[in-house]
């Protein structure tokens, strides 16, 4: 069995696809088990080639089913806390960065402003194993239980630095329900007031408000068969760029460098002021790109997006 460790979240599984896909060629053989969040278990389903999910909340000790594999892959981080759990499965081999401190030293330097899906296919190849950045396609879902053709605002993260204002993403939904998007706002549970704050803001009526009432099958399924997505450096972006469905994304305070689309697929957008910080009024860390992104910046990104989409072919089903 190859075991992978990769216990964190939408995005994070997303840039994981090339490596995880490498991993599933080098090893046509053997079972691949993903320690992972369980929640995440309908996503890795679209990526395909993981036989199993093993539930894994954060660093600590993996479920002891999980035996001795004969390969454990660091997916999750430098070390040492994450080389140490998959150590102490005692696999055959482990394939990850360097870590003096882990006693790990065979395995190559990390760099700290690498791309997210570089750095992982850099650590196979280290390894002799082919791995390509490219390769970040999902499995697109049938529409069965979703809205098709609508533009998904997304005005949430889990690191409220990364928000631009919701009164921001409230402009830009009624300027787009008033050009004729069919607009839908999502966000997961802890959302909800945030997402029906846009809807309200934006004049739209309270059902576009999909947030707390999509799991992440669903949520994949929308942005598959979207027609747009705007939002801010999170997950759902990640699964905008893993369907191609054109995008604008609103990156602050990381580098789109270190997290954003692939260069060459212009149908993806990103807006970003660049490097610097400011403490924002509410006392949490805020980049200029989200207390000072103008909306009309925003909307001649979405124009430029769907133009540039419809001519290269990569619009949404």
């Amino acid at each position: 069995m190859i075991l992978v460790l990769r216990a964190l979240g939408v995005g994070d599984l997303a840039t994981a696809v090339p490596a995880l896909r490498a991993l599933r060629a080098a090893y046509p053989g053997d079972r691949i088990a993903l320690a992972a969040p369980a929640w995440l278990a309908p996503l890795v389903d679209l990526v395909g080639g993981v036989d199993r999910v093993v539930p894994t909340d954060g660093l600590g000790r993996l479920d002891p089913s999980v035996g001795r594999p004969a390969v454990a892959v660091n997916l999750h981080g430098r070390g040492p806390a994450s080389h140490r759990m998959l150590a102490a499965t005692r696999p055959g081999r482990l394939l990850a960065f360097a870590n003096a401190e882990a006693g790990h030293h065979d395995g190559p330097d990390w760099d700290d402003g690498e791309h997210e899906v570089d750095r992982w296919c850099r650590l196979l190849r280290a390894y002799r194993i082919a791995a390509d950045p490219g390769d970040l396609a999902l499995r697109r879902p049938p529409p069965d239980r979703v809205a098709t053709g609508v533009t998904v605002v997304h005005p949430g993260s889990k690191v409220p630095a990364k928000r631009w204002p919701a009164e921001r993403f409230a402009a830009v939904a009624g300027r787009l329900a008033a050009a004729g998007h069919r607009v839908v706002v999502t966000g997961d549970a802890a959302e909800v007031p945030l997402a029906r704050r846009v809807a309200r803001l934006a004049g739209l009526p309270a059902d576009v408000v999909l947030a707390g009432r999509t799991d992440l099958g669903e949520l994949a399924a929308l942005v598959a068969h979207a027609r747009l997505v705007v939002c801010g450096d999170t997950g759902v972006g990640h699964l905008a760029t893993g369907y191609r469905t054109p995008s604008v994304l609103l990156f602050g305070p990381v580098s789109p460098a270190r997290w954003g689309p692939p260069a060459d697929r212009p149908w993806h957008r990103v807006l970003w002021a660049g490097e610097g910080s400011r403490r924002g009024p509410e006392g949490v860390e805020s980049h200029p790109t989200m207390v000072a992104l103008p909306v009309g910046e925003v909307l001649v990104a979405v124009d430029d997006v769907q133009r540039t989409a419809r001519v290269s072919g990569a619009v949404a089903a």
